[in-house]
């Protein structure tokens, strides 16, 4: 499986940035797990970290499946508590994937989020990924992005 490498416990830390918003650190943990079918499930929570760098309280959480495809493609789908779900499409290249949103679909009280670009890469064995996205009538720009080590 060419994302074989993301299986397991990720942790580490990451910041966050958008108009309207104070620029943000988090605490991350990722779990990507496999139960020997063609796709990993993968789950992320995001939590407000102190000084030194404990979980204080919970921010967020996103979960869904990553689906590998013959071609070197992906197809994933996530959901998220506040009320969408994404439908991304991909490129697997060796150790670093691109993504991109084809669906958002949103509850009537959810965020107004119209699409998502993300980037994973493993890098000298740590997992770092960002996220650009377009919410609130803005176009995409940079929103998230983290350093995780395997735990």
């Amino acid at each position: 499986m060419p994302i074989a490498w993301m299986i397991g416990r990720w942790e580490g830390s990451g910041k966050g940035t958008y108009p309207g918003t104070e620029d943000f650190d988090f605490g991350q943990q990722v779990d990507f797990a496999h139960n020997g079918g063609n796709y990993l499930h993968y789950l992320s929570q995001t939590f407000e970290t102190d000084a030194d760098g404990k979980a204080v309280r919970p921010l967020t959480m996103e979960t869904g499946f990553w689906r590998p495809q013959p071609d070197g493609t992906l197809e994933v789908v996530m959901s998220h508590p506040e009320g969408y779900t994404e439908i991304w499409y991909g490129k697997i290249n060796g150790a670093q994937i691109e993504l991109s949103t084809d669906a958002v679909v949103r509850t009537a009280t959810a965020e107004d989020y119209a699409a998502g670009q993300r980037l994973y890469g493993n890098v000298e064995g740590e997992m770092l990924w960002t996220l650009d996205k377009a919410a609130n009538g803005l176009p995409l720009q940079s929103n998230l992005w983290a350093r995780l080590v395997r735990a």
